[in-house]
């Protein structure tokens, strides 16, 4: 099966164009405030109206309350919600029923102890994505690494993505290292913060699905 990629942190009409030309399967808009990724309303209403049909949009929010998730949703009418903050599986739950929209819900791993939280989060979200474990306030984007082989053989009963410090010359180890479904970039293809590398995108994306496929059994 073919490795699911994320491309996070959108914030130009190119960028989109080109996680769209990729082939990209999600493509993350942020709206935590103060990370060199938030878009606005009206930006991300634009890059959303661009990838619908051809993208699945996932709006990130980082311990928001639902006020702020409520503006986001009418703009950019997205088809998934990330939680990345410290989103309790009941607040997971909560957030999932009022928006009727698929959670998918972050969560930071630095030692094999942050797992224990897993069934609950199991339980609440339709889908997980595990990134190194962030200090207060960072939302991802950082660009640093966790032990993916924490991840290996370990079963997990919803999809899942994983995040932290990937980029082309390391996701096919990382895959193999973590046995991962799926790959969350933001930092990795970018020329600076916020503003994406196009070609950087299309060779990840291509990396990403060799490695699936390098994976499979003959």
């Amino acid at each position: 099966m073919a490795t699911t990629v994320k491309i996070c942190g959108l914030t130009r009409l190119d960028d989109a164009l080109a996680t769209a030309r990729a082939g990209a399967d999600f493509a993350g808009l942020v709206f935590h405030p103060g990370s060199p990724r938030q878009v606005s309303v009206d930006k991300a209403r634009a890059i959303s109206e661009m990838l619908r049909g051809r993208v699945r949009v996932v709006a990130l929010f980082v311990d928001s309350a639902d006020e702020a998730i409520a503006g986001a949703v009418a703009a950019a009418r997205p088809d998934f919600l990330q939680l990345h903050g410290n989103e309790t599986a009941r607040r997971v739950a909560e957030i999932r029923a009022r928006f009727n929209l698929p959670v998918i819900k972050a969560i930071g791993v630095a030692d094999g102890a942050d797992f224990d939280a897993l069934p609950a989060y199991e339980d609440a979200a339709d889908m997980l994505l595990f990134d190194a474990k962030a200090s207060s306030g960072a939302a991802g984007g950082r660009g640093t690494a966790f032990d993916w082989k924490l991840l290996r053989g370990r079963t997990i009963r919803k999809p899942w993505l994983l995040a932290g410090g990937l980029k082309v010359q390391n996701v096919a180890r990382a895959i193999a290292a973590s046995e991962a479904p799926g790959v969350d970039v933001s930092s990795g293809v970018e020329a600076s913060p916020g503003v994406k590398d196009a070609e950087a995108i299309r060779v990840f994306v291509q990396a990403a699905r060799a490695a699936a496929f390098a994976g499979e059994p003959a």
